[in-house]
């Protein structure tokens, strides 16, 4: 029987309409949720991204503030406006729109962002704070594949969950969060003996290693959850995730589209964390 897709984009739709009404509860009290986007260069994917997460905002009723700096923008002007947003206090998350130039070092920004204003979850504190079981704002593309997981039903605790690639942005953080649901986590990666044969042992596979159809559909376990991170540009110019998915397809019980699966539920989980964090930094329940 062949898989049943899950649907990122009804998920992403769920999500924002919580986010929304999450929004408006907070409006009436007096606080008006604002997400802070900054763009350095013209990379026409992070325009993309940075333009769809600007109408997610104005669809949850958050207010967006856009700061686009051209690529020739020093290390230190990026930080002055960190920390320039840093200190608004109608500024409840900042997102610094990750590819950056090559000569501003990724890791300074980050950390120079407060962390109860990471909505990307991707601050030390924070996520000195996710290994900890600590509240926090988590990732937004674990925590969004995640929720994938759980609206097939299936109960992660004592599932053997596997994870390919170990990015701090994806792989590292999606192993924290199943460990913490108590599934028996596997983190693989380009020096991990028998892939295959460990990948062919998960109930639950997550693919993020940017490889195109990677994962065979010969890796997948029958009845698997398998959810792709993966979006590549194939030679047909078309996008593509890491599974085969005609493959995996066959195999799998539920499993990711791409596109129309983990992308939208990313961009939705950055609405949540936005509003959960204007809620918190005016000290008020939601």
């Amino acid at each position: 029987m062949p898989a049943q897709l899950i649907d990122g984009k009804t998920l992403a739709a769920q999500v924002k309409s919580e986010a929304a009404a999450a929004c408006a509860a907070l409006r009436q009290k007096g606080t008006v949720p604002c997400l802070a986007v900054v763009l350095v260069g013209e990379d026409p994917a992070s325009q993309v991204y940075v333009r769809g997460k600007v109408n997610d905002c104005a669809q949850c009723g958050i207010e967006s503030r856009e700061h686009r700096l051209p690529a020739s923008t020093t290390q230190a002007e990026l930080l002055a406006l960190v920390g320039m947003l840093a200190q608004d206090p109608a500024v409840h998350g900042i997102l610094v729109q990750l590819p950056l130039p090559a000569h501003i070092d990724e890791q300074a920004v980050i950390s120079a962002i407060p962390p109860e204003k990471d909505v990307d979850g991707f601050s030390p504190l924070n996520v000195g704070r996710m290994q900890l079981g600590q509240p926090c704002c988590l990732p937004c593309t674990p925590a969004g594949c995640l929720r994938m997981i759980e609206s097939t039903g299936t109960d992660i605790g004592g599932k053997n969950a596997v994870v390919v690639g170990r990015s701090n942005i994806v792989g590292k953080p999606m192993a924290l969060l199943l460990l913490a649901k108590n599934a028996t986590v596997t983190v693989c990666h380009s020096k991990t003996q028998d892939l295959a044969g460990i990948c062919r042992r998960a109930d639950i596979l997550v693919a993020a290693v940017g490889r195109q159809g990677f994962i065979t559909g010969d890796m997948v376990k029958p009845g698997a959850v398998v959810i792709d991170v993966g979006i590549n540009r194939g030679a047909d110019g078309r996008l593509h995730g890491d599974v085969d998915f005609a493959a995996a397809a066959e195999k799998a019980a539920y499993l990711t589209p791409v596109p129309g699966g983990v992308g939208p539920m990313t961009r939705a989980m950055l609405m949540g964390n936005t509003v959960a964090a204007a809620a918190r930094q005016s000290g008020l329940s939601l």
